[in-house]
């Protein structure tokens, strides 16, 4: 016999491939193995039984019929019981051998082939069944998106992050149903009146056996380990569906295997019904024999006709019911668009709206998981909406950034204040806000940043910076910045990212925005309104603006300090700025400007002014700077000023002067009527000369002169007693004179980078200098006397 097992390899699969088989695939399986049986259950009788056994006819051959064995026959009983009379049998004068000959012979010739081949027709179709069947589970371009597609579904469906979201979201959807019987209960005890009072104990007896009593859902807790595992997931998940989504042909191979069965069973539903006559009990066989046997007429009996016919029958039902699945799922494939697939019933279920619709492979394959199980389709969902996946991050977030990892980055800012920096995380860790001492907030690279209502715990928060780090801030928590934010800090691609909430925070005193405007909106450079920030002192803007933005006269009468950064791109329109009042300090960094803007000069409360990296030449409009009475620092560094004008005396309040990084060869002698001068930083210029004049500054406490091509200090200079800081390196100098040991507050001189051979002795007068505060060559060091260089090393 041949063993079932055989055939095993034409139709075995992986078992995780059954739930892409719905019904009528696992129908279909089981007629195929029923049919295989059938067939190799006549191919053993075929093989151990005799096929077929002749006898010859003893009629002449001229009186012999057309069937020579509707002789043999039965006949009726009583015909039969009539003529009872001894009967001998007949002689054939014939061997075994010759027996088996005809046997043989008539077999091959007289016997129908539908008959003679039967089973092995049945085999042969069957197989064909079950490769149409599971081809699609071992062509290549196939079986290979099957294999992941199982895989990530095993994985998905086991994942303990898979019931935790769907426990939460089911905790969720309960308290709504059970807060409105509550509401309902209620209402309907105080609906009775004062008369109604034992109604009203009737009602509530039969009205609290109803109660249900809602537990919350056991939501398991994941470690580090199942966590990163779930993380993984989602990125095979976002890779799987790019992939399947791109092409149809799993569903294209699915619909071709399916009509190949359909064609195949309706050429042996035709050519089994017709045949199947063919297999007959009684064969009349004739061949030219008589040479050899003596006869030329035999008549055969088919040995396994009547088990071949009843088999036949068998088959053909079979066959129709394989049938009628096929065409079932001909019309499952057609009559509905299984190329897309709507999770719109989990999206109602879970409450994850977010869930997307998938199409092509991917939505095939999830119909035909539905029709195995459709709870396999909700499971893996999950995996495919961004709001778990983001959960899933703040849960990973919440494992890696534990309080006390936290706490060991909180350090004090420039301003003070406990500040707790986190940059290029993939979120905001929610144990951030166990930490109720934190009073500035700073996150980089931070994205889609959404603050929880956890934010209130930081009750001492002041600060907030959000560096490329989009975040959404719920009302109830806008509430809650609203008076307590000072100073908040925003650097962006484009300023129209600003979240929009940050302009309604009315307790806030420093704004510092960052970001491009769009090209189309760079002239008019409009910016949301201010009105609402009441207590606005500090407003700093670094883009592109073309002119200075309208909205900033919204708190013109409270704004002290404005800065305007604006990476070289030119600032036309500065007029508003007269309608700043109340400014005290002015920055214009980096705007384009040729000559200082005439509005600065209407500022009369402008205590402070930077001019830093623009394009001035000339600063003769410095004599309109006496109108501003308060004006105590201008630095006008990082220019292209070549002198200093004569009328610069006018500004006798003015205390510090940055003319560094300019094109200055001298400098006026009127400076030294500046007599409030205490800071003057001329570096980084071409000075070969200075004047005597800068002796009459008394009040000038630092005085840098590096990187010039001084070769010689004026002994005038000394006479500025105050002199605590001294910036001479880099210059042409060849001797540093002896009244140097007058500056008797000097504590920081800086002579490297010179020509100088000797250090003048006189060094040890100045009693605030220490050898730290000495910024000169080894060398010359060692040559200053050993008591001075032991008074400079004490303590």
């Amino acid at each position: 016999m041949i063993p079932v097992a055989e055939f095993k390899q034409f139709t075995e699969q992986q078992p995780a491939f059954k739930v892409l088989k719905p019904w009528w695939d696992v129908l279909a399986e089981y007629l195929t193995v029923a049919m295989l049986m059938i067939g190799v259950f006549g191919c053993t009788l075929q093989v151990t039984q005799d096929k077929i056994i002749c006898l010859p006819s003893h009629e002449p051959r001229e009186n012999v019929s057309e069937a020579p064995c509707q002789q043999l026959l039965p006949r009726g009983v009583s015909e039969q019981m009539g003529g009872l009379r001894e009967v001998h049998g007949l002689k054939n004068n014939l061997d075994l051998q010759q027996y088996s000959f005809i046997n043989q012979l008539c077999y091959e010739t007289a016997l129908h082939w539908y008959a003679k081949y039967f089973p092995y027709l049945v085999i042969i179709h069957t197989l064909i069944f079950m490769v149409c069947t599971s081809f699609w589970f071992k062509f290549p371009g196939t079986s290979s998106k099957i294999e992941h597609f199982i895989s990530i579904l095993g994985k998905c469906f086991d994942s303990p992050w898979t019931t935790r979201a769907l426990s939460e979201v089911s905790g969720e959807n309960q308290k709504g149903p059970a807060a409105a019987r509550a509401t309902a209960i209620v209402a309907a005890t105080a609906g009775a009146g004062p008369g109604k009072a034992g109604e009203g104990e009737k009602e509530k007896v039969l009205v609290e056996p109803e109660k249900v009593v809602t537990e919350p859902p056991v939501v398991t807790l994941l470690d580090k380990k199942e966590g990163e595992q779930a993380k993984a997931l989602f990125e095979k998940v976002k890779k799987f569906r790019v992939h399947v989504e791109e092409g149809d042909i799993l569903y294209r191979m699915y619909i071709r295997q399916t009509v190949l069965k359909v064609c195949k069973f309706l050429a042996i539903l035709v050519y089994n019904l017709v045949y199947v006559e063919k297999i007959s009990f009684l064969v009349a066989c004739r061949v030219e024999t008589s040479e050899v046997t003596g006869y030329a007429s035999f008549c055969c009996n088919h040995t396994k006709a009547h088990l071949f016919s009843k088999l036949a029958f068998c088959y053909i039902s079979f066959v129709c019911v394989y049938g009628l699945t096929c065409l079932y799922t001909l019309y499952w494939l057609f009559h509905r668009p299984l190329k897309e697939y709507s999770f719109r019933s989990v999206r109602e279920e879970t409450g994850m709206g977010d869930i997307p619709d998938v199409k092509n492979d991917f939505a095939f394959m999830l119909h035909l998981i539905d029709q195995y199980d459709s709870l396999y389709s909700k499971r893996f969902a999950v995996f495919l909406s961004e709001v778990s996946e983001s959960r899933l991050k703040q849960l990973n977030l919440n494992h890696e950034w534990t309080p006390e990892k936290l706490r060991q980055k909180l350090q004090r800012n420039a301003r003070g204040l406990q500040e707790l920096a986190l940059c290029m995380l993939p979120g905001l860790p929610d144990t951030v806000f166990e930490l109720s001492e934190v009073e500035a907030l700073r996150l980089e690279a931070i994205c889609d940043v959404t603050f929880p209502p956890g934010l209130s715990q930081l009750v001492q928060l002041q600060e907030l910076s959000l560096l490329h780090s989009p975040a959404r801030l719920p009302f109830s928590l806008q509430v809650f910045l609203r008076d307590r934010l000072k100073v908040i800090r925003v650097k962006c691609e484009e300023l129209r990212e600003v979240p929009l909430w940050v302009f309604g925070l009315r307790g806030l005193e420093e704004l510092h925005l960052e970001g491009l405007f769009p090209p189309e909106l760079a002239r008019a450079a409009a910016l949301e309104s201010l009105r609402e920030l009441k207590q606005l002192k500090v407003l700093s803007l670094r883009s592109n603006a073309g002119k200075v933005p309208a909205s900033v006269t919204d708190v013109a009468g409270h704004l002290q300090r404005l800065s305007l950064h604006n990476d070289g791109a030119r600032l036309l329109a500065l007029n508003s700025l007269k309608k700043l009042a109340a400014l005290r300090e002015l920055e214009l960094v980096a705007c384009g400007l040729e000559r200082i803007p005439h509005a600065v000069f209407s500022l009369g409360a402008l205590q402070e002014l930077d001019l830093r990296d623009n394009h001035l030449r000339s600063i003769e409009e410095i004599l309109s700077f006496q109108h501003c009475r308060k004006l105590v620092t201008l630095r006008l560094w990082h220019n292209q000023i070549a002198y200093v004008p004569e009328h610069v005396r006018k500004l006798r309040g003015l205390e510090q002067l940055y003319l560094s990084h300019n094109k200055l060869e001298t400098l006026p002698t009127q400076l030294g009527l500046c007599s409030g001068l205490r800071l003057l930083d001329v570096s980084h210029n071409g000075l070969r000369s200075l004047p005597p004049d800068l002796g009459l500054l008394q009040s000038l406490q630092h005085l840098a002169l590096s990187y010039n091509a001084l070769e010689a200090l004026p002994d005038e200079l000394f006479f500025c007693r105050k002199l605590r800081t001294l910036l001479l390196g880099y210059n042409h100098l060849r001797q540093l004179s002896p009244h140097v040991g007058a500056l008797r507050a000097l504590v920081r001189l800086e002579l490297k980078g010179n020509r100088l051979e000797a250090l003048p002795e006189e060094l040890g007068h100045c009693g605030g200098l220490k050898k730290a505060g000495l910024l000169v060559e080894d060398t010359l060091y060692e040559g200053l006397p050993p008591e001075v260089r032991e008074k400079m090393e004490e303590e």
